[in-house]
């Protein structure tokens, strides 16, 4: 195992990418206990007689409350202390409510399990940040959290995959409950893997920093994050591009499968979700990759490409999203699904870099954590939440195919405004960025 020994101010290529891959799949773990909740919404729903109301809190809410709250006190220990040990941790702890949630028999004990699969994966995205950030340096940094990133597609399309395999055959009697149960027993054992092969990496080692440069003290560092203006921007953009994508993801199949069942050849569950499975790996990670490799050729040129790049994306996304949700059969949907995926995808990896990028070096989990703090309570907490109740709203009117449609067509008014805030960013990053680059590097 020497050359996967990890030399913790030096770490070889290898070891690097292996601690990046497995890092990775944490992420997408996180997003599978995370989402898979959306994909068997329908189930859940007629198992335990919810409203969309109680299934939008479910989604949003009640995880994103906690998972942000917890994520601050987190990341301050990340800063501090072994991010390999906290990382493997939170793992096992969600991991764990995850099987919980798939014993829930009523609406206060499934969301209780959520409250608890929410604190549980707090602890996963900072200080996984804040590893992959002393392991590559502001060059690479993109490209690294732009593959970090990847755990986003390949969970949720994995769980779809599962979904549909687990659930699309109807003689079988395996259910939504055995899935997250099997599901959470994974995440455990993947944390005691991790914690076997991963060690701590030295903090700063890609900035050449002084002693003195990374001991900045806490209230000094945290005004500093707070006083950057691209940060924030850079926020508040991903935040309200994100409320769009997670009202989509978390409302698509409560769409999709009474919409499908009205159609004279419809797709059927397992088949949409092989699709929507194979949507969100290839194209939705085709375009979170293809996001941080193009930002990160283009800065070249200018530092500001790395907000200009998810701009252009996200003002792609707007007629995108409405036409998804207005064509009139299931096929065209799934296409114009896909090709919204790609767009949505590519704001991801230059919107982390940022972050990390403009974070005092001793900062960088809490940047990742104050980043998902307005990210989720805005986008997760807002985005499904909203849905639901607009859509219970819509129903007796319109009925739940057209409540969801309309819903969240008015959501989607958020991705003029990440534009914009993604536009405002452009303009002071390269300001923020010399300033950052030389408070990290002691210049």
């Amino acid at each position: 195992m020497s050359e996967l020994t990890a030399n913790t101010a030096h770490p070889s290529k290898r070891y690097r990418t292996m601690v990046l891959l497995l890092l990775t799949l944490i992420y997408a773990f996180n997003f599978i206990d995370r989402q898979i909740i959306g994909i068997l919404s329908p189930f859940i729903m007629e198992d335990l007689g919810l409203s969309n109301s109680q299934m939008g809190l479910l989604k949003g809410f009640l995880f994103a409350l906690f998972y942000t709250v917890v994520g601050i006190p987190i990341a301050w220990l990340a800063d501090r202390y072994n991010r390999t040990n906290i990382v493997c941790i939170s793992l096992a702890v969600w991991s764990g409510f995850t099987a919980l949630t798939g014993i829930a028999n009523s609406f206060l004990s499934i969301g209780l399990a959520r409250m608890g699969v929410g604190i549980g994966e707090a602890g996963g995205s900072p200080p996984s940040h804040s590893i992959i950030s002393d392991m590559y340096n502001k060059d690479e940094r993109s490209g690294a959290l732009a593959i970090y990133a990847l755990g986003i597609p390949l969970g949720l399309g994995f769980a779809y995959f599962v979904a549909g395999y687990a659930l699309g055959n109807p003689g079988s009697d395996f259910d939504w409950r055995n899935l997250l149960i099997i599901l959470g027993a994974s995440g455990i054992a993947l944390a005691v893997i991790t914690r076997i092969l991963v060690r701590e990496p030295v903090r700063g080692a890609q900035e050449k920093a002084k002693k003195d440069a990374i001991e900045i003290p806490f209230k000094t560092a945290l005004k500093t994050l707070l006083s950057i203006p691209s940060w924030w921007a850079m926020c508040f953009g991903i935040a309200l591009a994100s409320f769009v994508g997670y009202a989509v993801s978390a409302w698509q199949i409560d769409y999709l499968l009474p919409f499908d069942g009205s159609q004279e050849n419809p797709f059927g569950f397992q088949k949409m979700m092989y699709i929507l499975a194979l949507a969100n790996m290839i194209f939705y990670g085709g375009g979170t990759f293809f996001g941080g490799a193009l930002a990160q050729k283009l800065a070249g040129k200018s530092v500001s490409y790395y907000a200009l790049v998810p701009a252009v994306s996200i003002l792609i996304c707007i007629p995108l999203v409405i036409a998804a949700f207005w064509v009139p059969s299931t096929a065209l949907h799934l296409v114009f699904g896909a090709i919204l995926l790609f767009f949505l995808g590519m704001y991801l990896g230059p919107s982390f870099a940022i972050a990390q990028t403009l974070a005092p070096i001793n900062m960088r989990a809490m940047s990742t954590a104050l980043f998902f703090l307005i990210l989720n309570l805005i986008a997760l907490g807002g985005g499904p939440t909203a849905v639901g109740f607009l859509a219970d709203a819509f129903k007796e009117a319109h009925g739940q195919v057209h409540a969801i449609r309309l819903a969240i067509t008015i959501c989607t008014f958020a991705l003029v405004l990440s534009a914009i805030s993604f536009f405002i960013a452009a303009k002071v990053l390269p300001r923020d960025w010399a300033a950052a680059q030389s408070r990290n590097e002691g210049a």
